[in-house]
């Protein structure tokens, strides 16, 4: 089964990461990630079952994908840990900052997610004043190759930076549906100003640099 690496030189070479961060905890947060499907996989192909990008659905996915990134971050880092109030907002927030690590709705701290959609434009469910953290990944599902074949999970994007609530757009849904934002257009070439990692080598990604 392949197992995906961080590719260093993808990296913005001029970025000023806010909260003390630092490229190697990024490094070491992709890594955690792709160690974990690695090795995930690996049990499963040997057991004769499909791999785990191919059993859980996308929404479930990005999910958990957000809270894996979220918890090794706060390992890694050295000024930021994991919100522990339940569907806190942030989910980084400055460690110490607010009584037992917990807050509703903090100011100071990171909002991580994860999507499949190239150039950040994820969903959220309200816009609001934040930094935001938004890492684009990639799954190969074709089915024509075999399990063995097939590229590992890889993130080809990842963007840090400080939006507002005049940055989103609000997206109406039906009446079983949940309403959300997402940064408009001028939002966007903001925050894609934060890029903290581009790989262009998938066809899909990163589309708006060219």
């Amino acid at each position: 089964m392949k197992r995906a690496e961080v590719d260093e030189t993808k990296f913005n070479p001029d970025l000023a990461y806010p909260y003390a961060l630092r490229k190697m905890d990024f490094i070491s947060a992709m890594q955690d990630v792709y160690d974990f499907f690695a090795d995930v996989n690996d049990n499963l192909a040997g057991k004769g079952l499909q791999r785990f990008d191919d059993m859980i659905r996308p929404a479930a996915m990005s999910g958990m994908l957000s809270d894996m990134i979220t918890d090794s971050m706060a390992n890694h880092s050295r000024a930021l840990t994991s919100n522990l109030h339940h569907n806190g907002h942030p989910d980084l927030i400055v460690r110490g900052r607010y009584p037992n690590d917990k807050i509703a709705a903090g100011s100071e701290g990171v909002e991580v997610k994860a999507t499949r959609k190239p150039g950040g434009a994820v969903d959220t469910h309200g816009g609001r004043d934040q930094t935001l953290c938004v890492w684009v990944y990639e799954v190969d599902n074709d089915r024509n190759k075999s399990i063995y074949e097939r590229e590992p999970l890889r993130f080809r994007e990842i963007y840090i930076a400080d939006v507002s609530v005049s940055d989103f757009r609000h997206n109406e849904r039906g009446t079983l549906g949940t309403r959300t934002s997402t940064l408009h257009k001028a939002g966007l070439v903001n925050f894609r100003r934060g890029w903290v990692y581009l790989d262009e080598s998938s066809g899909g990604h990163s589309a708006w640099r060219r």
